[in-house]
């Protein structure tokens, strides 16, 4: 197969990936699902004019002439709390003690601020004036009635959790989670609590994929680590094919033991490509087994990183039913020149920073497959065109930011 365009790669993964499904949720677990519905107010928020602060309901036009040499005087007639409304209509001449959130009483068109008045018996001194609608909350002023709140396909956060709430809304249709089975493979590879020997490493990728799958959105499944034989490999993916999406790290290279693409081929995998033409991670075999897409990402720990930014997280993200499918990008000004040779889109590890009005971006460090180190000191990564060799200092470069 011929090497291909990270956009052409990106596009054909996309094709093969369907939103998984709706569920239903409560509130108190919606945080940071995507929304599967168009949420609209049913309700004026706030439900009727109230009071900003606490304070006295007073008419404006009674206290235009109030200042702290010439005082006005209003006789207080009661007092409103919020949750609770008054029948009492203001007269002219008269206040109201009232509190933040209280409903406006009838005949009130302003709300003095109590820093600005001062209570003796039954009479308030007014110290300064207010103009009408000072200090009102008008109803519906957040959302009326009718309002769109929140468009399908958002990823909810915080303020969007308040917000259904305001709607009165206990429960909330969301986009279903996919399971993503992660397996890594080869010899060399060893889970966390063995010993290594000699040449074997940890099992980063496998914790980390599991990681990035989560902060996805996804739920990732923990397969274990693959030998570097047909027979082990071709156990794992089976067990791994139970997942709505196969992610597997290394064994896609070249080399004669790298057996993941032979093992998945003889499973029936329908291969779409493996070769991409992007560093770090140019070796990346996508396709399907039946109606599981399957990603057979690099060994080196950056270009499975890497590589799962490009094609996986967007992946999860459709099958999640998100609107926005790839991370913000911002341009920022490079600090230092950077050069490479044509031919392939490079991703830099890199430190993005707000500085004098803009964005500048720094090189996270060395730059290399297998420099883990860089891309944890990172927070985007730089975006090298394929066919550039040069971008100057004070140039602008597009960045993926990170987080």
């Amino acid at each position: 197969m011929n090497t291909i365009r990270v956009q052409e790669a990106r596009d054909k993964i996309l094709g093969e990936i369907q939103f998984k499904g709706v569920e239903r949720v409560p509130l108190g677990q919606a945080l940071g699902r995507v929304l599967a519905e168009d949420v609209v107010a049913t309700l004026n928020n706030p439900p009727m004019d109230n009071s900003a602060m606490d304070g006295y309901a007073v008419i404006a036009r009674d206290i235009q002439s109030a200042s702290p040499d010439h005082p006005v005087k209003l006789k207080v007639v009661g007092e409103v709390a919020a949750g609770y409304a008054t029948r009492d209509t203001l007269q002219s001449g008269q206040a109201m003690r009232i509190m933040t959130g209280a409903p406006i009483p009838r005949g009130a068109d302003a709300v003095l601020m109590q820093e600005d008045a001062r209570k003796d018996g039954d009479v308030v001194l007014c110290l300064d004036r207010a103009d009408v609608a000072e200090n009102i909350r008008r109803a519906g002023e957040d959302v009326k009635v009718g309002d769109e709140i929140i468009k399908r396909g958002t990823p909810l956060r915080p303020a969007h959790i308040g917000m259904l709430a305001v709607t009165g809304r206990s429960q909330i249709a969301v986009g279903q989670r996919p399971t993503v089975a992660v397996l890594s493979t080869g010899d060399e590879v060893l889970e966390l609590d063995a010993t290594p020997q000699g040449p074997q490493i940890f099992n980063s990728n496998g914790h980390m994929l599991a990681a990035q799958i989560q902060s996805a959105g996804g739920v990732p499944v923990y397969v274990g680590i693959a030998r570097d034989n047909e027979k082990d490999l071709m156990e794992k993916f089976a067990w791994a094919l139970q997942a709505d999406i196969v992610v597997s790290s290394g064994g896609v290279s070249v080399g004669d033991y790298d057996l993941v693409k032979s093992s998945l081929q003889k499973m029936g995998q329908d291969m779409l490509f493996w070769k991409v033409a992007m560093k770090p991670g140019k070796p990346l075999a996508f396709g399907r087994i039946g109606a599981t897409p399957v990603f057979g990402l690099p060994g080196n720990p950056v270009s499975s990183f890497v590589s799962f930014e490009q094609f996986v997280r967007p992946s999860l993200r459709k099958a999640l039913g998100c609107s926005d499918l790839s991370r913000k990008t911002v341009q920022a000004k490079l600090t230092r020149t950077i050069r490479k040779k044509p031919g392939r889109l490079h991703f830099l590890s890199c430190v993005v920073s707000w500085d004098d009005g803009g964005y500048t971006v720094t090189p996270a460090g060395e730059q290399g497959s297998g420099i883990l180190k860089s891309a944890a000191d990172a927070n985007g990564l730089l975006v090298f065109p394929l066919d550039a060799e040069e971008i100057k200092q004070g140039q602008s470069a597009t960045v993926q930011l990170l987080d």
